[in-house]
């Protein structure tokens, strides 16, 4: 059975204390939740190999267990502590004034895309998150980097507003870092960038009522098990040859993708 949809309305809150069990499964039973929990270790491991990547395969199973009006959310506090532990490790290899100016734009977008994000109807969102992984997954990103400050707050306020509807956007932000050459300052930069993005994102959603208490536990648990990834994730996939290893993902992916296109369209 899935999840009961847990937007605040009006003057409802939720009682505490609640029982761990209950937040902790949030109406999902126990394999499930473990499930998660090592999807979000799976998906931190080939961030932290490959910079990005994690993130669209994290929102596209989430959909196919929560509901539409569920998976942005959760998935943008998931995201936080993920990308922000890897910012902290990385800190001294963070480009500033990049994470300034596409953060400017951030702030401003996620407030346009919140109003798109509240008002499209499940089934438009579901479409939404399925053809935005297909698109990512398959289509060449373009070969440009935004070097001037307006092409950066313009990009970075686009970039949020889609967020808000769909959730994982790092391949986009990574189209204005590709141009680092030091692969430590663009891994650090893009997971400082994400972490900004996140944090506007939860905050745009609690003004729209979303009851993050609800799903608490869980987050910190997949967030925990995110960390393990991190710090293991280069030793294991260094192993697998990288072409054969994107092109499985993509795989992946691409089934995922067409599965949530083919609930929402029939």
């Amino acid at each position: 059975m899935r999840p009961r949809r847990l937007w605040r309305l009006g003057a409802q809150r939720y009682a505490f204390p609640v029982s761990l069990t209950d937040l902790l499964l949030t109406d999902l039973d126990l394999t499930l939740a473990l499930a998660l929990i090592g999807l979000s270790f799976v998906t931190s491991l080939i961030t932290a190999t490959f910079s990005l990547g994690g993130g669209t395969l994290m929102v596209a199973v989430l959909a196919l267990v929560f509901p539409p009006t569920i998976v942005v959310p959760l998935h943008g506090a998931i995201q936080l502590g993920s990308n922000s532990g890897r910012a902290l490790v990385q800190r001294a290899h963070i480009q500033w004034p990049l994470v300034l100016w596409l953060s400017l734009g951030g702030a401003i977008g996620t407030v346009v895309g919140g109003q798109f994000a509240s008002l499209l109807p499940a089934t438009a969102l579901q479409i939404a998150i399925g053809g935005f992984v297909l698109l990512t997954t398959w289509l060449p990103q373009p070969k440009f980097a935004g070097r001037s400050r307006l092409a950066q707050v313009l990009g970075g306020g686009v970039i949020a507003a889609v967020s808000m509807v769909v959730g994982a956007t790092g391949p986009l932000v990574a189209v204005f870092i590709k141009g680092l050459a030091d692969r430590r300052q663009l891994v650090a930069t893009h997971a400082m960038l994400m972490t900004l993005q996140n944090s506007f994102k939860i905050a745009m959603f609690v003004l729209l009522g979303f009851a993050f208490a609800a799903y608490l536990p869980l987050i910190v648990a997949m967030i925990a098990s995110g960390f393990v990834g991190t710090a293991i994730g280069s030793r294991l996939l260094v192993k697998v040859p990288e072409a054969a290893f994107r092109w499985g993902f993509k795989i992946v992916l691409t089934l995922v993708a067409l599965d949530l296109l083919r609930t929402a369209l029939f």
